[in-house]
């Protein structure tokens, strides 16, 4: 061989070698990125639907017990001024956003099945941002933020997979969908896209907690997991079968004497073992160890009126879409080992706004500056258990129903009110008499839990410890009789703005508007400015006919641009998109790996 022909072949061979190196350099760099990714926190939301403030023990009731939620919530904190809007559709757009819904356009009302309109496209969501930073993201449950148009379906907002529904309520065990008024039914329920017709007859919380366990079990650890679990309980099923509810269930609380609210507390007590089931799994799955779990109601409890369910925010005022702290204060809790404080009562003021940037923080995702988020950072304060703070917060501004409700620190204003005025009042007292024979053995049902049991027994948590915790995060608004029917405190919001001082006065009993007059002056001024910086309602008040189910074979499905389909549906195809970031790196170590085997059997 010539001098020249060796002297090709050693830089042949040494270009090669180079080449592997830096080959092996970018497998090593992904590999680090992915260990870094799986270091990430996992992260799951237990979203419960119109759950009363008063409907979990831990805030004192003893009609019925919530062992598993209370074990989750003694071990971690109690969120005791945790606020969402009044509504379900405003109050999942706020969580996914950070946003308030005026800034989103979803202020205006809840999506019926057959208006076209969803949350905006443009609107950048929680699950997009922590799939882009390497997590699995998944929905089990409800979506209720539009699907007429296929691009606002979950699987194309973030979400790897999705099984659940997309309307506000389904039918427990028949999956539908109901409009009466107008004769329209359909199957609502679907595995990413594909409807699931043979499920049928599976309660539906059962079934969304199968679903969960299996994702848990199923994880693939090398990722860090997203789990919004977004239950259909205890929102009411159609408006024909309201109140489903396993026999089993209801048969512990027949010592409640109003059928619906007995009805109510099989539901709540079938949810609460879902919490314990999910919980357990993501001990025996081996990755509790690293998970921030939050869990809160969407709003509070519709007691009477339209999809009553019975529930409870007593002793506060009002319910579900009212502008009283009974509609807009939820029942709340976080837990992670990774919280250096646990085990407390938290006065700070948080709000639904505030889950996507105190999450991300916690997970160590920087949140881009563009798109101009409402919530704040919560992380640290409730972690470190620092003083609270105060907040002000817009609860409603609503200008098409016409009222407005608005908190400036300790004060609120209110102007204007839901129905009429229907439910400006005190709902949902619980007879004393109406008593959970367990209650008896609260702290021994707390500590016996099988969530208590999945976190490893905290030997911090005792039984003094549970009873002070209990009585922090038991809310009491004696009534001052010889001051509450006077006519000065008198509170009529479709007449005149009201105004209260919450530390003093939780239940909005005593208007001090006439005491007052410039500050609520002032307030007024600040929500008119607010009004200026609101977006457009994105709501379509339009029953469009395009979107009968009888179109696509019985399923609620995307019909925007369905309208000249000559066959019934594509429900049942298969999505087909742009792989993920994490897709995309996998494939490419997958080929770096192929091309240095190539290479070093070549060489």
């Amino acid at each position: 061989m010539s001098h020249l022909k060796m002297y090709s072949c050693c830089c042949w061979r040494g270009r090669l070698l180079l080449l592997l190196v830096v080959i092996a350099c970018m497998a090593s760099a992904v590999e680090a990125r992915q260990r870094r990714q799986s270091e990430k926190p996992n992260i799951v939301i237990i979203l419960i639907d119109d759950m009363g403030f008063n409907d979990v023990s831990f805030h004192g009731s003893n009609q019925f017990i919530t062992p598993n939620i209370d074990a989750l919530a003694y071990n971690g904190i109690i969120l005791n001024k945790h606020y969402v809007p009044n509504l379900c559709t405003p109050s999942r757009a706020s969580l996914l956003t950070g946003k308030y819904p005026i800034h989103t356009g979803m202020q205006h009302f809840v999506i019926i099945n057959d208006e076209p309109w969803g949350l905006p496209l443009e609107e950048h969501l929680m699950p997009e941002i922590f799939r882009d930073a390497g997590y699995s993201t998944n929905l089990v449950g409800k979506w209720h933020l539009g699907f007429y148009d296929k691009e606002m379906t979950p699987l194309y907002r973030g979400f790897d997979h999705h099984y659940g529904y997309y309307s506000g309520y389904i039918g427990y065990f028949d999956h539908t969908l109901k409009i009466l008024q107008k004769n329209i039914s359909g199957l609502d329920l679907r595995n990413d896209l594909e409807p699931m017709p043979e499920v049928n007859g599976v309660y539906a919380t059962d079934l969304f907690t199968q679903e969960a366990v299996r994702i848990i079990e199923d994880h693939n650890v090398e990722r860090p997991l997203f789990l919004l679990m977004s239950h259909l309980a205890v929102h009411t099923g159609n408006e024909d079968s309201p109140m489903d509810v396993l026999e089993e269930d209801l048969e512990k609380y027949q010592y409640i004497k109003d059928p619906k609210r007995r009805a109510y507390a099989a539901m709540v007590s079938r949810l609460d073992q879902s919490v314990g089931q999910t919980i357990t799994a993501l001990k025996d799955k081996g990755i509790l160890n690293n998970t921030i779990i939050l869990l809160y109601s969407d709003n509070g409890a519709p007691t009477v009126g339209i999809h009553s369910n019975a529930g409870s925010n007593y002793p506060f005022k009002g319910q579900k879409e009212s502008p009283w702290e009974g509609g807009i204060r939820s029942a709340g809790l976080i837990w992670s080992p990774l919280l250096k404080r646990k085990s407390y009562v938290s006065n700070q003021v948080a709000h639904a706004i505030d889950w996507l940037p105190t999450l991300a923080s916690a997970a160590g995702i920087e949140i881009p500056k563009h798109l101009q988020l409402d919530g704040v950072d919560l992380w640290s304060s409730l972690s470190e258990a620092h003083d609270p703070q105060p907040r002000t917060l817009i609860h409603v501004l609503d200008d098409v129903f016409g009222y407005s409700s608005y908190m400036r620190g300790n004060l609120k204003y209110v102007n204007g009110s839901s129905f009429a005025g229907q439910y400006d009042t005190w709902l949902g007292d619980i007879a004393f008499e109406e008593a959970d024979p367990l209650a008896n053995f609260y702290t021994q049902e707390i500590l016996s839990s099988p969530v208590h049991s999945a976190l490893g027994g905290n030997s911090q948590l005792n039984i003094e410890l549970i009873k002070r915790l209990r009585t922090e995060a038991t809310n009491a608004c004696p009534v001052n009789s010889e001051n509450y029917d006077q006519e000065i405190y008198k509170c009529e919001p479709l007449k005149a703005p009201c105004f209260f001082n919450l530390d003093k006065d939780p239940c909005e009993r005593y208007n001090l508007a006439n005491l007052y007059p410039l500050q609520v002056q002032f307030l007024a001024q600040e929500v008119e400015e607010l009004k200026r910086q609101t977006r457009e309602s994105a709501r379509v008040a339009f029953s469009d006919p395009m979107a009968n189910p009888e179109r696509f074979g019985g399923v609620w499905q995307w019909w925007k641009g369905t309208e000249n389909d000559d066959a019934a549906g594509s429900a049942g195809n298969r999505l087909l998109s742009w792989p993920s970031r994490q897709q995309l790196q996998l494939l490419g170590l997958s080929v770096l790996l192929s091309l240095l085997h190539f290479i070093g059997n070549y060489i």
